[in-house]
């Protein structure tokens, strides 16, 4: 599927694992994050996170059918608040991933598992007219960079682990995002000029 084919949307996507992420990632543009399964549940700057990116941009909540999809999905709906939140469903297929040895215990697809045509219905149900809706504008400003990441010296320098780390916990923000989450998450909440202020202040 070629870029200009990926299913737009400004929400951002929820799934539950990476390998339901890197399936989805070659389906849509939409920003994807993680709950990492039931680990969402003790995860309080995520579930911070989640809350201000429900309020922006408003989420897909896109779990397997099993009953862990559903109680996952259940859990964050309340986390937010269903206003929020559209519903992606996938179908209840019996049939197991090709790269685990044997069936989960509902002997259910995953996202990870049905076929691309079925994961992009299933998105274009739950956005309905909004899958054909154009880009929102952008925030004023410029967008923040990988290049911004390692000028601010939190990516590829000496210590920038740290100052990551201490910039993402006065943000409020998980400090276990990849650097491609990070940059779409400060993306969805700040401009450049913003964090290059704030980042200025918290690591002074």
């Amino acid at each position: 599927m070629s870029q200009r084919e990926l299913l737009h949307t400004d929400r951002v996507l929820v799934v539950e694992g990476k390998y339901d992420a890197a399936r989805l990632s070659h389906l849509t543009d939409a920003m994807i994050l993680l709950t990492d399964g039931f680990g969402i549940y003790k995860d309080k700057k995520r579930q911070q996170l989640l809350k201000a990116l429900a309020k922006k941009n408003g989420l897909i909540l896109f779990t397997d059918s099993d009953a862990a999809g559903f109680r996952i999905r259940t859990y964050i709906t309340n986390l937010v608040g269903a206003e929020h939140v559209v519903q992606a469903y996938v179908p209840a297929i019996h049939g197991k991933e090709k790269r685990k040895p044997q069936p989960g215990k509902e002997g259910l697809l995953g996202v990870e598992g049905v076929d691309d045509a079925i994961v992009l219905q299933a998105l274009k149900d739950a956005l309905g007219p909004e899958a054909d809706a154009a880009a929102a504008p952008k925030p004023a400003g410029r967008a923040i960079t990988y290049t911004d990441l390692y000028n601010w010296k939190l990516s590829g320098t000496p210590g920038s682990a740290e100052r990551k780390y201490a910039l993402l916990n006065a943000l409020g923000l998980p400090p276990r995002l990849s650097k491609k989450e990070l940059v779409e998450a400060l993306n969805r909440l700040y401009s450049f000029e913003e964090l290059d202020k704030l980042q200025a202040e918290i690591l002074k």
